[in-house]
């Protein structure tokens, strides 16, 4: 019995860490989410730019005029770029919507999904250098807001 005191204790303490560090990355992994589609709102490169990972990859299906799929990408550096540009100013701030939802967070990696005004995100993040960073991004239009051909 006394051998299994400190096992005991032992399990009984290592839940209480996992979700105290859970509340931690959760927070964090939503700060991320935010500073990407509130750099993006704002036009804040730098707040984009702490948000995504250096080799970030940002991927959207759409169909060419033959009705066939493709995939186009961004980079990091061109999504900060467009940041840079105000490419996200456009909408006011009373219509910024910014709906972030954990959808997993396992370890070192998390899953979100991002409803913002014009746009559906579902990101992969990894904690990066003890940072959590946006490394894919897979996104379409909502409903209304896809541009013309």
């Amino acid at each position: 019995m006394r051998k299994l005191l400190p096992v005991l204790a032992l399990l009984l303490a290592f839940p209480a860490a996992l979700r105290a560090q859970s509340a931690a990355d959760s927070a964090a992994v939503r700060r991320a989410a935010l500073d990407y589609i509130e750099g993006w709102y704002g036009g804040d490169a730098a707040r984009m730019q702490r948000a995504v990972h250096p080799e970030l990859a940002k991927r959207i299906v759409h169909r060419d005029a033959q009705g066939q799929s493709l995939l186009s990408a961004t980079s990091a550096d061109a999504l900060v770029y467009a940041t840079r540009l105000g490419a996200g100013k456009d909408v006011p701030p009373e219509r910024q919507e910014k709906d972030v939802r954990i959808l997993t967070l396992d370890g070192d990696m998390a899953s979100v999904r991002l409803v913002s005004t014009k746009l559906v995100d579902y990101m992969h993040l990894a904690r990066w250098n003890g940072e959590w960073k946006i490394v894919n991004v897979l996104w379409d239009f909502r409903p209304g807001f896809r541009p013309r051909p």
